[in-house]
């Protein structure tokens, strides 16, 4: 059975198709979840960020530490959809753009051990916005385990071998879930009665024609996406974690 750091958990934020409108609303997710943790009282570290031609986030992986944060947010995974006029439209066009969350947990893995030769290691120097360099030196890393293809990013910290240590944390605990999550996908072809679901839209953030957030497995809606926007998130979260 695998033990998780019940205190912090892994968020991945990806854009879908869209261009420009869906990497800005991969942004305001980032955003939106980090002004929850910050409300709670957690901690929210960029672990690494990819941007598109205008300064969106194309993918982003955080690490976030607060009490029983991984319990909390392990029900945000999934597709977010945003409804609104798009301020990259110069007929002031309605647009549609969707991200996908997903939360993972850290794993404890005590017994797990990684080949060193299965592994390929890039330094590259860390850039934000617009391919800005943020960094002369390449301090950033990347981790690859060549035999499943899973690949880490790692760029919060000042020096290479800090980065490095992150990063082998965080590229364990995908190997050790992805395993986890062939042995579900074993059971559900032994047992054809359990589905797994995947990619299914769990809320949508409408600003355009009317203004609401609903999460259409609890059905709980807000008339304020501005704030839920801004990280008033604990009524979708405590309601669908009480479902």
């Amino acid at each position: 059975m695998l033990e998780y750091e019940h205190n912090k958990a892994l968020l991945y934020i990806h854009s879908g198709a869209g261009g420009v409108d869906a990497q800005d609303w991969a942004t305001m997710l980032l955003k939106m979840y980090s002004k929850y943790a910050q409300a709670k009282g957690w901690g929210f570290t960029v672990l690494s960020q990819s941007f598109g031609e205008q300064g969106g986030t194309k993918n982003a992986a955080c690490e976030l530490s607060g009490l029983n944060a991984y319990d909390t947010l392990k029900k945000e995974s999934g597709v977010h959809r945003l409804v609104r006029i798009s301020p990259y439209s110069s007929k002031d066009l309605r647009h549609t753009s969707f991200a996908l969350v997903e939360i993972m947990p850290v794993i404890i893995a005590k017994h797990f051990q990684v080949n060193p030769q299965d592994l390929r290691v890039d330094t590259y120097r860390s850039s934000g916005p617009g391919g800005q360099n943020v960094n002369k030196l390449e301090t950033a890393v990347r981790i690859t385990h060549v035999p499943t293809g899973v690949s880490v990013a790692v760029q919060s910290e000042r020096s290479q071998s800090q980065n490095r240590e992150k990063a082998m944390q965080v590229l364990v605990s995908r190997l050790v879930k992805r395993m986890e999550d062939e042995k579900a996908k074993e059971l559900s072809e032994l047992k054809p009665q359990v589905a797994i679901e995947w990619g299914s839209q769990i809320r949508s953030y409408v600003l355009n024609p009317y203004q609401m957030v609903k999460d259409h497995r609890t059905g709980l809606k807000s008339s304020q996406p501005d704030k839920v926007l801004n990280g008033e998130l604990d009524k979708f979260i405590e309601a669908e974690l009480k479902k």
